[in-house]
């Protein structure tokens, strides 16, 4: 938590006006194409399958994902609104959910809607906010965990209630894809932490000291560790009771060893492979769609928004150096950052894509956020005022291949294909 700046305003309603406006942005063409595309082609028969009570399909992933997306078609019809609806929802949401988390954990007016503006204009939430991916999803979920996390601290005598819904959400997170797992504990670990140093004679059982004073370390254990799993669990109930490769009623752990076994089993090369160091400089990107579509030439375009990535590092760097000095949502970012990121250099999944750094983007947007604020506070408003200008005049550049508008003739790519890992 930072300190309170003067008791600002809460920004909640232009949070909610940026996540409005974001969602209806997402949906201008959110049905082109009218095919499936790119990993909806896993994702979208596995939905079905749902729906229809029939066979387990992808299993090497977590069920919430593609329940979300078998809700939209029910809710919305087999076609591609009823495909990317529940994306784009979830989109908005965690764009609405992150923003909270930044005013709770800074109290800084500016720092919650610079960095909703950076996410909204940072492209890869944009661009999985399209698209009947699990991705979203996760990241939503996790988002909403971070914000009631955040208010919980800020607000502790709504405590109990916040961590109950950051436990919900957790488990949630987890069960719409793994990439949330390593970061599910992180909350657990601080409150233990900080009771930890807080001192307490009677660690588990004292209501007394921070994180969240009025809770004890057993009862958060609680709403922290056993909720996000049981929460985890009842996702899978619609696999015990399909058709075809149904799980038995033993199986739940037999499954876990099957995912992984799949996981680790994609060793074949593929042309739009990356690591994580390419992600960081924003070296690769992937274009999710390149083809001609009702008369025009269409592309998709996965990439991170060239400004923001990489002014994000140095203001990593500064958040890092803040943290030491004793700023604990500077740390906050930088421990989340460190981990989701750090996930993927240390597991064994030998073929990774850009798309893995999707939820380690959303934190290095954070640190910048960060910093952008603190030269608000000291004046430097043009500068600040004027890294968002750009930030949002870059996605406006690139807009026409994020979001498939039609482009001039098959080589209009190259207008926007700056660097060689981008083509």
């Amino acid at each position: 938590m930072s300190p309170a700046h003067d008791h600002q305003r809460d920004p909640i309603g232009a949070c909610a006006a940026i996540a409005i406006a974001f969602l209806g942005l997402c949906l201008v063409r959110i049905s082109v194409p009218g095919d499936p595309y790119f990993d909806e082609i896993h994702y979208l028969p596995a939905a079905r399958e749902l729906l229809g009570g029939g066979a387990y399909l992808n299993r090497e992933h977590p069920l919430l994902g593609k329940e979300l997306i078998a809700l939209g078609i029910a809710l919305f019809g087999d076609h591609a609104w009823g495909w990317r609806t529940m994306p784009a929802l979830a989109g908005a949401g965690a764009l609405f959910a992150f923003s909270r988390a930044a005013w709770f954990a800074t109290a800084s007016r500016f720092a919650a809607i610079a960095y909703a503006i950076l996410l909204a204009s940072g492209f890869a939430l944009f661009v999985h906010s399209r698209i009947a991916m699990l991705d979203v999803f996760s990241v939503a979920f996790f988002a909403l965990a971070l914000w009631q996390c955040a208010a919980a601290v800020r607000e502790p005598e709504t405590g109990r209630r916040r961590l109950a819904v950051a436990g919900v959400a957790l488990g949630l997170s987890m069960a719409a894809k793994w990439n949330a797992v390593p970061l599910a504990v992180v909350p657990g670990l601080a409150f233990f932490a900080a009771r930890l140093a807080a001192g307490r004679r009677r660690l588990l059982t004292s209501r007394r000291g921070i994180p969240v004073p009025g809770l004890s370390l057993a009862e958060a254990a609680i709403w922290l560790g056993l909720v996000p799993l049981a929460v985890y669990w009842l996702t899978f109930l619609p696999a015990y009771f399909l058709s075809t490769g149904a799980l038995p009623a033993n199986g739940f752990v037999a499954l876990h060893r099957e995912i992984v076994a799949l996981q680790e089993s994609v060793v074949e090369p593929h042309p739009y492979q990356s690591r994580w160091a390419e992600w960081v400089l924003n070296l690769r990107a992937i274009w999710y769609l390149y083809e001609p579509i009702e008369g025009a030439h269409r592309g998709i375009v996965l990439l991170g928004n060239p400004l923001t990535m990489l002014l994000g590092l140095p203001a990593l760097g500064w958040a890092a150096w803040r943290a030491l000095a004793g700023e604990r949502a500077a740390l906050a970012i930088v421990v989340l950052y460190a981990v989701s990121l750090g996930f993927w250099i240390v597991v064994n999944k030998p073929v990774q894509f850009y798309y893995h750094y999707f939820l380690p983007s959303c934190f290095l947007l954070g640190a910048l956020a960060l910093a952008l604020d603190a030269l608000w506070q000291r004046g430097r408003r043009g500068l600040a005022a004027g890294t968002l200008a750009a930030s949002l005049a870059l996605f406006a550049w690139f807009y026409p291949i994020l979001s498939a508008a039609p482009l001039a003739d098959r080589h209009a790519f190259v207008a926007w294909t700056w660097l060689p890992g981008w083509r």
